[in-house]
């Protein structure tokens, strides 16, 4: 098999674009805000979220940007900072080897809203723009993505929930090792829209305690935790093969030694411990590492009282407290299907900076969480292998590993 490297990386985040969201997250700074603007469409329990700033749109060709909703623009934009990072000339490519993996939870929710608020009324479909289906179709990040960037490669669309950038990554790093590939470009996007916080809220997964301090939230593996906060944004990662980025003499961020997704088949909205533990087993056993030979967990833990608990005691049975462990939602929000992309860059940039971030928000250990190394305070280390998790409706599990690499 054929070793995968990351060797690009782009995204825009609730804590602004990279690489300024790495510093942001650095420096503990929280993007959950206050969405008065939000009463007059749907009322909500949950009144907080950590939305993105979408800049520089115009600079997408119209022809390009009028088959794009939010989402899809912000997958082109971190796509093209990836490639760009990457050092990458797609002229000099042979564009049928460049694969495109690019997952959302579904179409754009801000174009979707559009669709049927137009349509409704009168159901003349007449109202409706041309373009707008291509903006609502499930796999909108990754074929607006392709054409945009003329990628001629695999194309593929894991709408997965939360899941689904860390199985476009692990998907990528497969079709590579494979040799079916030379480059992946990975990832994922979502755009906030309050319909899909409404999704959750009707669930009573939202964190509604804090409307008043949103900073505050959320707080996963606190026992002061009530839900989860929405955000957006996207994340895009440039996979490699190994020799070959070799050959270029491009910097590599790391390489992706174990992957793993699975199923836990019993609940729909509900984690569960045992398959969590052993999708984390089956990324180990694939990338040859033992569990105490891990550096550092970063775990999915959204703030949910369910999913931190059941996450909890997966880590738990693995690991023990013998490895530190930190979620990035206290600071960003819960990105959904861009959550795992974006936090494996958060996981490079540790790597290179020697330095473990902990989970914002955490202030007492909840009694259902307790049993782990849970990061309160950064701590100065540079870790050689993480574990990334990413969690999922229907049960799906994801765990990709990471190797430094020099």
């Amino acid at each position: 098999m054929k070793r995968v490297v990351i060797t690009g990386m782009g995204g825009i985040s609730p804590l602004g674009p990279a690489p300024d969201f790495l510093d942001a997250l650095a420096a503990g700074r929280s993007a959950t805000r206050r969405m008065e603007e939000w009463h007059d469409i749907l009322p909500l329990r949950c009144r907080v979220a950590a939305p993105a700033e979408l800049r520089g749109e115009r600079d997408i060709p119209r022809a390009a940007r009028r088959t794009m909703g939010r989402l899809s623009l912000f997958a082109a934009q971190s796509a093209q900072q990836a490639v760009k990072d990457a050092g990458l000339d797609l002229d000099q490519e042979d564009r049928h080897r460049v694969a495109c993996l690019f997952g959302s939870t579904m179409g754009s929710a801000t174009s979707l809203f559009e669709l049927f608020r137009k349509l409704i009324p009168t159901w003349n479909v007449g109202e409706l723009s041309a373009t707008t289906f291509f903006q609502v179709l499930s796999n909108t990040a990754a074929i607006n993505v392709a054409q945009y960037l003329g990628l001629l490669g695999t194309v593929l669309a894991p709408c997965s929930a939360c899941s689904s950038a860390a199985q476009a990554i692990g998907t990528g790093y497969d079709l590579l090792r494979l040799g079916r590939q030379d480059v992946a470009l990975c990832g994922g996007a979502e755009d906030l829209h309050p319909t899909v916080v409404g999704s959750f809220d009707m669930m009573f997964a939202t964190s509604a305690g804090y409307n008043d301090d949103p900073e505050r939230t959320p707080r996963p593996f606190d026992a002061a935790r009530d839900g989860l906060v929405c955000g957006e944004g996207s994340g895009a990662l440039v996979l490699e093969e190994r020799e070959r980025a070799l050959r270029r003499g491009v910097r590599i961020y790391a390489e992706i030694i174990g992957y793993h997704t699975c199923t836990s088949g019993i609940h729909m909205s509900e984690s569960n411990r045992d398959a969590i533990a052993y999708c984390i087993r089956e990324a180990l056993i694939q990338a040859g590492v033992e569990p105490g030979a891990v550096d550092y967990v970063n775990a999915h833990a959204t703030g949910t009282r369910q999913g931190d608990q059941e996450e909890a005691a997966g880590l738990r049975e693995v690991f023990g407290d013998r490895v530190p462990v930190s979620s990035l939602k206290g600071h960003l929000g819960h990105t959904l299907a861009a959550s795992a992309a974006l936090e494996v860059m958060a996981c490079l940039a540790m790597m290179q900076r020697g330095v473990l971030w902990p989970t914002r928000n955490l202030e007492q250990v909840a009694p259902d969480c307790e049993g782990l190394w849970h990061l309160q305070q950064p701590l100065e280390r540079k870790p050689s292998i993480v574990v990334k998790n990413s969690f999922a409706f229907g049960g799906i599990n994801a765990c990709l590993v990471l190797a430094r690499v020099g």
